[in-house]
């Protein structure tokens, strides 16, 4: 599910991740939280079926201070596991891999693809 635990994973998972990143610049960043939409009904299980996506926001940069867009998109798996309201903390790809996420630091926006 998307809660608070879910949120304090992907803060620490994508802080690791950057370590390994293909950008010498992201290489810098890190992570220092995740928030939930204010609106519930956009992360709901009917939202998450419909859409696929939802929209949060991450606190990324080099300070971690920064405020980006972070766009998740459910695959197979972490959309079967959101349906069952199972957790999907092992839905989000090994941190040492790099092609799971893309972070463009103009517009500041972060898209990350569920397995």
């Amino acid at each position: 599910m998307l809660d608070q635990d879910f949120c304090s994973f992907l803060e620490y998972h994508l802080s690791k991740c950057f370590k390994y990143a293909a950008d010498e610049d992201l290489k810098h960043f890190w992570c220092d939280g995740v928030a939930l939409p204010l609106n519930e009904s956009s992360y709901s299980i009917k939202s998450i079926n419909d859409n696929r996506l939802v929209l949060l926001t991450a606190y990324l940069g080099k300070n971690g201070q920064e405020e980006y867009s972070l766009l998740i998109k459910f695959g197979d798996r972490s959309l079967n596991r959101y349906s069952q309201e199972l957790d999907i903390k092992n839905c989000i790809p090994n941190f040492e891999k790099n092609d799971w996420y893309f972070v463009d630091k103009e517009k500041k926006h972060i898209t990350i693809q569920l397995h």
